[in-house]
C-alpha cells in the first residue's frame, strides 16, 4: 500500500472513518444475519426490499478514500493541495489555514495528529493509525458537531 493512499488530503486518516471500518462488517453481518432468516428469498420481489438490499450490498463493501474520489468532488481542500503539490495540508507552510482549523473544530485529534505527521513521517503516521483503527477507533467515537468548513 502507498502510504498516502488512506491520507485525506487534509490529513484525517481513511481507515478510521466508520464508512470503512465498521460498517461495512456492520452491514455484511446484518446481510447475512437477514440472508440466513431467507430474507433475500421470501422478500424478493418487494420493491423496497429490492432497494434496501442494493443498498446494504454497497454498505458492506468499503469505500475509496479521498484520493480515488470519496468525499465531495467540490472540496476545495483536495483542489488546494493539489495544486500546491503537496502530499497533504500539514505540509503546507500556512497550515492550519481556516479551511482547517474548521475541520479541527469537529475532528479534536487533527492537529495534533498533523503534528506528528510532519514530526514523525507519514510511514511512521500510518502504522499508528493503523494501531488505532485496530482497537475498533472510528473517528465519529469522538467528533464534534456542529463543524463547518468555511469557503474561504
Amino acid at each position: 500500500m502507498d502510504d498516502l493512499e488512506l491520507v485525506t488530503y487534509c490529513g484525517l486518516y481513511c481507515g478510521l472513518c466508520s464508512h470503512r471500518n465498521r460498517i461495512p462488517g456492520q452491514a455484511g453481518s446484518l446481510r447475512q444475519s437477514m440472508q440466513k432468516e431467507g430474507w433475500d428469498r421470501w422478500a424478493k420481489d418487494d420493491p423496497d426490499f429490492k432497494e434496501f438490499w442494493s443498498y446494504l450490498g454497497r454498505l458492506a463493501e468499503s469505500t475509496p478514500s479521498c484520493r480515488q474520489g470519496c468525499g465531495p468532488p467540490f472540496c476545495a481542500i483536495r483542489k488546494c493541495v493539489q495544486e500546491k503539490k503537496l502530499d497533504a495540508c500539514p505540509f503546507c507552510e500556512q497550515y492550519p489555514c481556516q479551511r482547517i482549523l474548521g475541520i479541527a473544530a469537529g475532528y479534536p485529534t487533527m492537529l495534533a495528529d498533523a503534528k506528528r505527521m510532519k514530526d514523525k513521517s507519514v510511514s511512521v503516521w500510518v502504522q499508528e493509525q493503523e494501531e488505532r483503527r485496530k482497537t475498533g477507533f472510528a473517528y465519529v467515537d469522538i467528533r464534534n458537531y456542529p463543524y463547518r468548513v468555511p469557503d474561504k
